[in-house]
């Protein structure tokens, strides 16, 4: 059951209160007149229907905030007063925290019904009644309630507001303006996961060429014939030896190639949030007043 702030739910809120503002009233225990706060929120249901006000136990609890059920209040426009019923401190000391920026869920709720439901202010018969008996008591407001000792139950998924009356139910006595309500389509988004996209790397391998120039000695042996060839020379000139008589080295260059890590390219990743409108159609409902007034003048204003 998801529950709006009455100004988010309808801007124009005050149009049907006479230009009355909820907002900012004081807020009394009925029949001693102790100031227990203010109210500072409003909150509705999907249909519109008042279900909780915010209060702001300043003057009780500084700094608490706690949901009263709108069968709980009796609103006086009369004196600009909201008044409490069967709300006492204790019971105010063990409500949970409002806290606007939690999402308020069945679990929270139903600890804020478990201790409107305490009886406080009533004293069940004294004669044996059964559980099931509807006349084993009765709330301020004349809603049979549990005998004392007992607490009902409810079903998380089959609980509505309509199940509780005494906390819910708007009575002509305490509550005579009659609302027409119409629903509205109140837009939200929803994100989801649509996919994903995961980037990573791998190793590839390659032959690589690369052409390196070299050198390489080698001998070469000339033989010519010497201008005085067949000239006669003396013994002394003449050295008739065998074995080594010249040494020469040869070189040559080999490629040595290494291998060297170079940065090549950045790859940079990031999402890009893409702008569209989505149209949606929803079929909503709106009250109108019947009036059977037979054959009496009627003037509406």
């Amino acid at each position: 059951m998801v529950l709006y702030k009455l100004e988010d739910f309808e801007p124009s809120y005050q149009d049907s209160f006479d230009g009355h503002d909820l907002k900012g009233l004081g807020v009394y225990t009925q029949g001693t007149d102790e100031k227990v706060g203010t109210v500072s929120d409003v909150l509705v249901d999907e249909e519109g229907h008042f279900r909780y006000l915010v209060v702001d136990l300043g003057f009780w609890i500084f700094g608490k905030k706690v949901l009263l059920p709108i069968a709980r209040a009796r609103i006086d426009y009369n004196v600009d007063r909201v008044y409490t019923i069967g709300l006492t401190r204790e019971q105010a000391e063990d409500l949970p925290e409002f806290d606007e920026r939690q999402t308020l869920d069945y679990d929270y709720e139903e600890r804020v019904r478990g201790v409107y439901r305490q009886p406080t202010d009533y004293t069940p018969p004294v004669e044996a009644a059964t559980p099931l008996d509807p006349l084993a008591g009765l709330d301020p407001l004349g809603t049979p309630v549990p005998p004392l000792g007992t607490t009902p139950t409810y079903a998380r998924d089959s609980y509505t507001y309509e199940n509780e009356p005494a906390l819910y139910g708007l009575n002509e006595q305490d509550h005579q303006t009659l609302r027409l309500y119409e629903e509205r389509l109140i837009a939200s988004k929803r994100r989801q996961k649509t996919g994903e996209v995961t980037i990573g790397k791998h190793v590839e391998t390659d032959t690589a060429r690369i052409a390196v120039p070299v050198e390489r000695e080698r001998v070469v042996i000339e033989r010519v014939t010497p201008a005085d060839a067949g000239t006669a020379v003396s013994g002394r000139e003449a050295d008739f030896r065998e074995g080594e008589v010249a040494r020469i080295e040869i070189h040559e260059e080999t490629p040595d190639v290494r291998k060297e890590a170079f940065l090549r390219e950045e790859v940079r990743v990031r999402k890009v949030v893409d702008q569209d409108t989505v149209e949606t159609q929803e079929t909503v409902r709106r009250e109108e007043l019947d009036v059977n007034s037979g054959n009496l003048p009627i003037e509406e204003r």
